[in-house]
This record gives structure tokens, sequence and C-alpha cells, in this order.
């Protein structure tokens, strides 16, 4: 898969978190039927978040995007449906690229050398990402939703 299918479809999946979060909500806090969605659907977009949060900083990396575009990026994850927005912008602004540039250039730094490592080897690189989204999940769910 290369970086600009990747971001995409995280960003998506995002998007579509957050919307069925937001249904949830809905359900428990003005209809009041069911704190189910809530429950469900915060999981599920929280995990999802932390997978777009990385994608979006390999993806970054890759891309050599500037700090305040990587930052720009982390932070349309927290408005609902701002990842589809800025995988908009980034396309037009030819900062997502159909190849991977650290698969065939030589890495620059210690952080190109880790995501150069992940992307040259896609399923240790896979593995090694669902460990991090679960990692990062698990101190998420110790450390409480936010406002607790």
């Amino acid at each position: 898969m290369n970086p600009l299918s990747l971001f995409r479809r995280v960003a998506i999946a995002e998007a579509i978190t957050w919307a069925l979060l937001l249904i949830g909500m809905f359900l428990k806090y003005v209809t009041h039927t069911t704190e189910l969605g809530v429950r469900v659907f915060g999981m599920a977009h929280g995990v999802v978040f932390i997978a777009y949060c990385l994608v979006t900083l390999l993806v970054g990396v890759d891309q050599r995007w500037t700090r305040g575009r990587v930052l720009l990026g982390l932070a349309c994850a927290v408005p609902p449906f701002m990842t589809v927005w800025f995988d908009r912008y980034a396309e037009r602004r030819g900062a997502l690229d159909t190849s991977w540039r650290l698969v065939t250039t030589e890495p620059a730094g210690p952080v190109e050398r880790l995501a150069a490592r992940q992307l040259r080897h896609p399923l240790r690189g896979a593995l090694a990402g669902v460990v991090a989204v679960v990692a990062l999940t698990g101190v998420a769910l110790l450390v409480g939703p936010p406002g607790s």
C-alpha cells in the first residue's frame, strides 16, 4: 500500500468512527436511550485516532513534510471529519505520493532510519504498528477519557 492510499484509508476511517461516536453521544445524551454507542464507538474511535496519528507521523517522515504540516495533520484528528479535509489538502499540494520514498532512498537520521526499517519490511512494520496502537490504547485506557 502506498502513502496516499494508506493515509486516505485511515483518514476516512477516523472520520467514520467520529460519526459513529457522535451518533452514540446523541443516543446517550439527547435521547437517553443507551450509552452502549458511546462505549463501543468511543473505543473504536480511540483506536482509529491513535492509528491515524501514527500513520500521519510515518507518512510525514517519509514524504518529508514540514513540522507545521505534520502538526496540522495531527490537529485535524481532533475536530470531527477534518482528517478527510487534510487528506484532500495534502494531496492537492503534492504532499502524498504514490510511492514510499524511504524504501529506495537512504534515510537521513534516526527517525528516518526507524521509518525506513518499517517500510522496507512491511509485515514487520504492520505488526509494529498494531503493537504500537494496542500499547497506546492501553495507556489511554489507564489514563481515562478526556475530562474525567
